[in-house]
């Protein structure tokens, strides 16, 4: 999946998790998949386990979203005191 086709993956609707993203045509979070994948839980796993309505490019759609997000959000880190 090129970075261009996860877009149709991704919905944001109002009337959807208070407008939350979401995996298009579910009302799966974007979050709750990047959560499996932050504990290391494998593609299958999350599929066969968690989400069985999802596809390998739905969880690889959320993490492109992510990356997109963090790309354009400008962060400051401030030094620890």
């Amino acid at each position: 999946m090129n970075n261009r086709n996860y877009r149709g993956r991704i919905a944001v609707d109002p009337q959807i998790h208070f407008g939350k993203p979401c995996v298009a045509g579910t009302r799966i979070p974007v979050v709750d998949v990047l959560e499996l994948v932050r504990e290391g839980i494998a593609f299958k796993t999350i599929l066969s386990d968690y989400f069985p309505d999802l596809q390998e490019d739905d969880i690889r759609a959320c993490i492109h979203y992510a990356i997109n997000l963090v790309q354009v959000e400008d962060i400051h880190i401030s030094e620890a005191r």
